[in-house]
């Protein structure tokens, strides 16, 4: 018994399921460009920089107040890799006014919850860690004794 079954037209279908594959994928990568620009731009940040690969990073690092050679702190194999993206995360969501619900959703829903803090009015850039720019101890301290208004 011969088979004559062709395969020809199997490689066609592949290549169009592929195609539509990859321009779905490109286009959630544009998107998500898109919001990490707008969550630099509103954190008084250049949006470009979210584009430059270890520069936004170290701008991501000022951002949520810790300094620059915090960088090297993800070569450290385990902290590194686990423990210290979750505490950067919790510090990201801290700076836009969140708690430790808003960063569970950064950690395990990015890509709902990326969108929303670009997009949403009421999340507004706080200050790095939550705190505001302009409240130092010094401020603090010095308020002591004068009416909460």
């Amino acid at each position: 018994m011969q088979d004559y079954s062709s395969y020809d037209s199997s490689g066609g279908i592949l290549a169009g399921v592929s195609a539509v594959f990859i321009l779905i994928w490109l286009a959630f990568v544009v998107f998500y460009i898109y919001c990490s620009w707008r969550i630099f731009e509103k954190a008084g940040k250049p949006g470009w920089a979210s584009i430059v690969p270890i520069y936004s990073t170290i701008v991501m690092l000022e951002i949520i107040g810790k300094p620059w050679w915090y960088i090297f702190m993800f070569l450290i194999p385990i902290y590194g890799w686990f423990i210290l993206p979750i505490m950067l995360t919790h510090e990201f969501s801290k700076s836009f006014g969140k708690d430790i619900g808003f960063t569970l959703g950064l950690l395990f829903l990015s890509p709902i919850f990326i969108p929303i803090m670009a997009f949403s009015s009421d999340i507004r850039y706080i200050g790095p860690g939550g705190r505001p720019s302009g409240s130092s101890l010094d401020n603090q301290i010095g308020s002591i004794g004068t009416p909460a208004v």
